[in-house]
């Protein structure tokens, strides 16, 4: 190569690299008005485009006879047109590619490193090729050379190359995405971020997990959220051999239907795992689509379990060392007896304060529509029962014979009704003092709300019997009261026929004071039956 030729290589390469810059800055200039991911696209096939035109320009005879060029300075001009026309449809490929990841705002599978390695080994595989199919240059030494090169290169980056192949066999597998809650080995959370290097999760505990693919690949995943959102949450519990299995399955699956979370379909179910030595051991299970709130939702369940098992009078066995303790903190005879007489104190108050047996308006409102004395008794008979929030008394449309009075915490109705062809509803709330129920256990008609616990609460539960005693000891007070809610359906009449659930004859015998009479003397006759 001539002094002439080098002037011109020289020149070219000059050339190339003014127009470049230029080309950069007008990009530069016009980056505020076109997307950003647009100019990206044009800066990065922009260097090889530049000289591949030079090149091309360089190449016509007319050119190359103005400036002289030899047959051999020919050659490589030739070999360059070749080589930068490769460069620039690998780069154009490759920057097409890069643009619809950054306008999809998606980040690019590999990692920036790997991805400039991996372009310059193709870059010099042409090179090569170039080298000895155009220019018949022994390519043996460069390739001695380079692969050395590759083979340190390889050995830098085999924990890199493992995370992608890895990363490669994960997303071909689909074996979680993201978005999906997985555990992967002793990790679990939900995957916020996936690539073809890493794995990004994020635990309970709001912390990022980085797990490399290779690690990932390797470990057992459990993924969650495949092939759907529906996952099956279990508790499994040990229940004493003196209740009832059909009572303890149906609590069960009871306390999961409550739960807003928990799915309907598929339904709750329950099962008796085995009869052992403490007791008979069950398991509940049930499906919810929020795995991230599972230990929220089994808190939910579990909690509803303990109050239903503690209301029905159902045992969870304890240990040896643990029935010791419970024997040794029984209460003496007479503590029991003052207890006992302290708790029917409480319930006689709270029957007192309450509006069940009271006059609502007139002369009278207010007043007692029975003895102090028999509220007293009254106290003796009913119940206390704890429930807690979220859980339901009773539906709307269901039959029953108890009402109830609110001691502490506060319940919400919903009663459901239907005017001008549409579904409406409506709510309210009782408070400490107030009373739902009532209406079932003097006429005896369905349910008109649904009733829930909107708060942990303490009602007192009395019984058709319970009030029947009552009424066998004060035969006049089944007459007043009669009148009193015969009085107060009439008014809300045209509000009940919206309820779907009562059908015309209830409404009537509901409003109708010598039906709801008779209805209270067969409570009468039956209690009396029964003794």
């Amino acid at each position: 190569m001539n002094s002439a030729d080098l002037l011109v290589l020289l020149a070219f390469l000059i050339a190339g690299f003014v127009v470049f810059f230029l080309w950069q800055r007008l990009l530069g200039k016009i980056n505020r008005r076109a997307p950003e991911a647009r100019i990206s696209f044009l800066s990065h096939i922009s260097l090889p485009a530049v000289f591949l035109l030079l090149a091309i320009v360089l190449r016509t005879e007319r050119v190359q006879k103005a400036l002289s060029l030899s047959e051999r300075m020919s050659s490589y001009v030739e070999a360059a047109v070749i080589f930068l026309a490769c460069l620039f449809l690998i780069r154009l490929v490759d920057s097409w590619i890069l643009f619809r990841y950054e306008r999809r705002r998606l980040p690019f599978p590999l990692p920036g490193v790997l991805h400039g390695f991996l372009l310059l080994v193709i870059y010099l595989l042409i090179l090569f090729a170039v080298l000895r199919g155009i220019l018949g240059v022994n390519i043996t030494p460069l390739l001695a050379t380079s692969a050395i090169f590759t083979a340190i290169i390889g050995l830098a980056f085999q924990g890199v190359l493992s995370n992608v192949l890895a990363g490669i066999s994960l997303n071909l597998t689909k074996s979680f995405g993201r978005g999906d809650w997985v555990k992967i080995g002793q990790h679990e959370g939900v995957v916020i971020d996936t690539n073809w290097r890493e794995t990004l999760v994020l635990d309970r505990a709001s912390n990022v997990i980085v797990i490399p693919n290779n690690v990932a690949a390797s470990e057992m995943i459990v993924n969650y959220s495949r092939p759907d959102r529906k996952t099956a949450l279990t508790i499994p519990l040990k229940v004493s051999y003196s209740a009832p299995p059909s009572n303890v399955l149906s609590q069960l699956v009871e306390a999961a239907q409550e739960v807003p979370e928990v799915l309907k379909a598929p339904a709750p179910q329950a099962y008796i795992l085995s009869y052992d030595d403490l007791g008979i051991s069950y398991l509940l299970k049930y499906w919810v689509t929020d795995f991230a709130r599972k230990h929220t939702i089994t808190g939910d369940v579990a909690r509803r379990i303990w109050y239903k098992f503690g209301r029905q009078g159902i045992e969870i066995p304890v240990t040896l060392a643990e029935g010791i303790k419970e024997v040794a903190r029984t209460v003496r005879p007479e503590e029991k007896e003052k207890k006992e007489q302290s708790e029917r104190e409480r319930n006689f108050r709270q029957l007192l304060e309450s509006s069940l047996l009271r006059y609502p308006e007139g002369e009278k409102a207010g007043q007692l529509v029975i003895p102090e004395e028999e509220v007293r008794v009254l106290a003796e008979l009913v119940d206390r029962r704890f429930y807690t929030k979220g859980e339901i008394l009773f539906r709307q449309g269901e039959r029953g014979e108890t009402c109830y009075i609110v001691a502490r915490g506060m319940i919400r109705g919903e009663v459901a009704y239907e005017e001008k062809g549409k579904r409406f509803t409506s709510e309210f709330k009782v408070g400490p003092g107030g009373v739902c129920g009532e209406m079932s256990l003097f006429t005896g008609l369905p349910r008109t709300a649904t009733i829930f616990v909107e708060e942990d609460a303490e009602l007192l539960e009395i019984e058709a019997d319970d009030f029947v005693d009552l009424l066998s000891r004060n035969p006049g007070v089944g007459e007043v009261i009669a009148e009193l809610v015969s009085d107060r359906n009439r008014k809300n009449e045209e509000f009940l026929r919206k309820i779907k659930e009562l059908s015309s004859a209830d409404i009537e015998a509901g409003t109708n004071p010598r039906s709801i009479l008779e209805r209270l003397k067969n409570l009468v006759l039956r209690f009396r039956r029964s003794e």
